[in-house]
C-alpha cells in the first residue's frame, strides 16, 4: 500500500526540541539583549531588522522615550496616572503621557490613529518594508475543498468561485486535474471550469500534476496552471510518488509544454519548514527547489508551510535563503494555520518584502497526506489584518465573508476565520439593540 492511500501521520512529526532545536533568530541574526526582549527592538532579524542589517542603528532613538507606554506603565504602578485616567474618562477618551487607547474613543470606535509623533515614529520603523498593495491568492476551491470527505456537489464549487470573484480577489484557483483515484473531491474539474469559464474578473489557475493534467486542463479551457514540487524528499515520495528530481522533470515538460502557448506557469513548494516524516527543513533544500522552478519558467514561486509549523523565527531564515536564489517580486507565501502561527509568519514576510498571500475563505483546507494539519489561513482574516496596517487588496470584506458563509453553512459547519466569527456576532448583537 503506498503512503498515497495511508496518510502520513501527524504523530510523526518530530517534538520541536527534536528538530534541531529550532531557534527563535536565525544564526546570521542580531539578537536583542536579554532586558530588552519583548519590547520589538530586535524582533525581525537579519535584513528586516534595519536598513544596515544591525540593531544597534538607531538605537539611542529607540532608548528614552521611544517607548512611551513604558513610562506610562510604571506611572500607572505608582498610582501617578490613576487621577488623570478617571478625569478623562467622562470624555470617552483617554490620554495619558503619549498613549492614545482606542477602546475609549467615542462610540466605541477602533481606530489605530494617534496624535503622538513619537508613538507613530515607531510604527513607521516596524511597518517600513511593508508593501502598500498585497495581492491575495485564493485557493479555498483547490486547496480548500479538496481535504473535505463528502463530495461538495459541482454547482456548490461553481457560486462559490463566483461569489469570490465577486469580493473582489485577483486570482481564485479554481480546481485541479489530477487523477479521481487520489483526489475524488475534485473528479468534476472539466465541470468546474465550464460553468466559471465567463468570468472575467479574475484569474483562475488550476493545478496540474503532470504533462497529462496540463492537456486536459487546457482542454477544459485553463488559461492558468501550477505545479507542485516538495523540498522533502519523504513527503514528495508519499504525496506525487516521485522523488524530488523526477517531479522537476515531470514539471520542466509542464513547463515547455505551456511556452508554446503561452499558458503562465505558477510553481509550489510544499514542506518548506518542516515535514511530518523528516521534521525540519533546511532552508538550503526550499531555496534549491524554488530556484529550479523559477528557472524552468514558473511566474511565480508560492512558498508552503504544509503542516503549519512554522514561526518567524523559522519563516526568516527560510525566506532569506529562497530570496538569495529568486527575485522577492517573484515570491508568494502560504501558509497553514496548525498552531496559530499563519498571521504572524505573513507579517514577517511582508516586512522583508513579500506582496503575494495565498489563503483561504473561511479557513478551509488542511493536507491529506499530513494527518493533523489544520487549515490555511483564512482569508477574512488576512484581509482584515492588511486593511488593518493600511495596505491595500481591493478585496470586498462583507462580500468576502458572504461567500464564506455560503460554503461553511453547506459543509455544515462553523466558519474557521475568526474575523468573520467575530464579525458576525457583532451584527448579531447590534440587530438586539
Amino acid at each position: 500500500m503506498s503512503s498515497l492511500e495511508e496518510p502520513l501521520g501527524f504523530d510523526k512529526l518530530p517534538s520541536m526540541s527534536s528538530i534541531d532545536r529550532i531557534q527563535r533568530f536565525s544564526a546570521s541574526a542580531c539578537r536583542p539583549r536579554g532586558d530588552d526582549r519583548g519590547l520589538g527592538k530586535c524582533w525581525i532579524e537579519g535584513r528586516s531588522c534595519s536598513t544596515s542589517n544591525s540593531c544597534n542603528e538607531d538605537y539611542e532613538e529607540y532608548t528614552g522615550e521611544a517607548f512611551p507606554w513604558r513610562r506610562h506603565m510604571r506611572d500607572v504602578s505608582e498610582g501617578e496616572a490613576l487621577n488623570r485616567r478617571a478625569s478623562s474618562l467622562s470624555k470617552n477618551q483617554i490620554k495619558s503621557g503619549h498613549v492614545c487607547d482606542s477602546r475609549y474613543l467615542p462610540d466605541h470606535q477602533y481606530s489605530s490613529k494617534c496624535n503622538d509623533r513619537g508613538t507613530r515614529g515607531i510604527t513607521n520603523k516596524f511597518l517600513k518594508g511593508i508593501p502598500k498593495f498585497v495581492k491575495i491568492v485564493e485557493v479555498g476551491p483547490r486547496d480548500g475543498l479538496q481535504n473535505e470527505k463528502n463530495i461538495v456537489p459541482t454547482s456548490v464549487k461553481i457560486e462559490l468561485i463566483r461569489r469570490l470573484v465577486s469580493s473582489g480577489l485577483p486570482v481564485v484557483e479554481a480546481t485541479s486535474f489530477v487523477s479521481p483515484k487520489w483526489v475524488p473531491q475534485l473528479a468534476d474539474a472539466k465541470d468546474v471550469m465550464k460553468g466559471v469559464c465567463n468570468l472575467e474578473d479574475a484569474r483562475l489557475p488550476v493545478l496540474t500534476p503532470n504533462i497529462k493534467g496540463f492537456e486536459a486542463a487546457v482542454a477544459a479551457g485553463s488559461k492558468e496552471v501550477a505545479v507542485f514540487a516538495s523540498a522533502s524528499e519523504s513527503f514528495s515520495k508519499s504525496n506525487i510518488n516521485c522523488s524530488i528530481e523526477e517531479s522537476l522533470v515531470r514539471y520542466r515538460a509542464v513547463c515547455n509544454a505551456a511556452k508554446k502557448l503561452s499558458v503562465p506557469v505558477r510553481g509550489y513548494v510544499s514542506c518548506v519548514v518542516g515535514c511530518p516524516v523528516e521534521g525540519a527543513i533546511p532552508p538550503s533544500k526550499v531555496a534549491y527547489v524554488a530556484k529550479e522552478l523559477h528557472n524552468m519558467g514558473c511566474f511565480e514561486i508560492s512558498l508552503g508551510d504544509t503542516i503549519g509549523v512554522g514561526t518567524p523565527g523559522t519563516v526568516v531564515p527560510m525566506l532569506e535563503a529562497v530570496m538569495a536564489v529568486v527575485p522577492v517580486d517573484k515570491l508568494a507565501v502560504h501558509f497553514h494555520d496548525t498552531y496559530g502561527q499563519s498571521l504572524a509568519n505573513i507579517l514577517v514576510s511582508l516586512q522583508m518584502g513579500i506582496s503575494t498571500v495565498d489563503a483561504s475563505v473561511a479557513g478551509l483546507g488542511g493536507c491529506p497526506y499530513a494527518k493533523g494539519a489544520s487549515g490555511n489561513v483564512a482569508t477574512e482574516d488576512v484581509v482584515y489584518m492588511l486593511t488593518g496596517l493600511g495596505v491595500k487588496t481591493n478585496v470586498d470584506l462583507a462580500k468576502l465573508m458572504l461567500a464564506g458563509d455560503f460554503i461553511s453553512e453547506h459543509l455544515g459547519r462553523q466558519s474557521g476565520s475568526k474575523t468573520a466569527i467575530a464579525l458576525s456576532r457583532v451584527t448579531t448583537d447590534a440587530s438586539k439593540i
